[in-house]
Order: C-alpha cells, then sequence, then structure tokens
C-alpha cells in the first residue's frame, strides 16, 4: 500500500443551510468570520446532478473556512435519527478561557441560548446551535504542559478498552431483545 501524505490541517468544513442571508447575518454578523467567496451553480461539478445551488465560505483565524450549500428550498437541515444532537458538532478555537466569556456574552445578548461554560480537563467550553441546527463550540485550550503527550501515548489502550466495553453493552444488549 502506498504510504499517506500528511493531511496538513483542514481547508474547509461544509454543511446545508436553510437560507444563506440568514446564515451569512450568523457567521460574518454575530461569530465575526468574513464571507470571503460565494460560488454559484446550476449542476454539482463531482456528480453531474442538475442542482441549483450557492456555496459560500466564511474565513476563519486559521485561514481555513467554514463552508455552506444553501439549495435554493429554504429547508431545514435534517439531524440524524439515530445520533443525539450533541455529537456532531463543530468546535472553534480561541486563544483563553476570557474570550469564551466574550463569545457567550455577545451569542447570548443577540439571543442564541448557549451552554454553561463545560471544563473538559484539557478545554473550556460553550455550546449552542446555528440557525441551521447545526451544533458549534468555542473553546479555549486549558490543558497542563505534557497533557497531549500523555494522552496520545494511551490513545491506541484506551480504545482497546472502548471496543471490549462497546462488546460487552452490544452483547448485552442482544441478550435482553
Amino acid at each position: 500500500m502506498v504510504d499517506a501524505p500528511k493531511l496538513r490541517k483542514l481547508y474547509h468544513f461544509s454543511y446545508p443551510c436553510r437560507d444563506g442571508e440568514e446564515t451569512r447575518k450568523f457567521y460574518e454578523d454575530l461569530l465575526g468570520l468574513p464571507l470571503v467567496n460565494c460560488m454559484t451553480a446550476d449542476k454539482v461539478p463531482s456528480t453531474g446532478e442538475e442542482k441549483p445551488y450557492a456555496h459560500f465560505f466564511f474565513e476563519m483565524g486559521d485561514g481555513s473556512y467554514m463552508a455552506f450549500f444553501d439549495l435554493g428550498e429554504n429547508a431545514m437541515p435534517l439531524p440524524s435519527p439515530n445520533t443525539p444532537d450533541w455529537v456532531q458538532h463543530f468546535a472553534m478555537e480561541v486563544d483563553s478561557v476570557e474570550e469564551v466569556l466574550q463569545m457567550k456574552k455577545r451569542l447570548q445578548d443577540a439571543g442564541v441560548k448557549t451552554t454553561d461554560v463545560i471544563d473538559h480537563e484539557f478545554i473550556n467550553s460553550i455550546y449552542f446551535f446555528d440557525p441551521n441546527g447545526l451544533r458549534l463550540e468555542v473553546t479555549a485550550r486549558t490543558e497542563e504542559p505534557g497533557y497531549l503527550e500523555q494522552a496520545a501515548s494511551e490513545a491506541h489502550d484506551a480504545m482497546k478498552a472502548w471496543v471490549k466495553k462497546k462488546a460487552g453493552m452490544i452483547a448485552a444488549k442482544s441478550a435482553a431483545a
């Protein structure tokens, strides 16, 4: 097998939206991510499907993008029927917990419901939803020196333990059915 090239960074994350202008107001005017590109087409280049759309990009501080597709139908994206709404989310990092609190206040002042600051031991975060039902996280790193290296050294053993636990959960569920 050919070696995998190193994937360097996120280029963009793309998500459907109900309304492009509503989404622009949220991401540009409220979150402060500038709209830097809006492309429209009537045909999907990767599939050949005839489908008018707008695909637009908001630039994040590291040069990556949060992107959306407006399919022109004013339809709210549907959540996954077998996944809790807290699982699928997009996390954005700021420089400090003070900036997390600043964003929390800004969002709440605009009428957006947020969680309290959640201390995950290595990051502090708030969670909220955009107008399309996408759960977002604003987070700041708080890890002690060496935390990430320690986590990396334990990751494979933790995954093996999870796989074993999961197998037991599935077996118990099957036996109860």
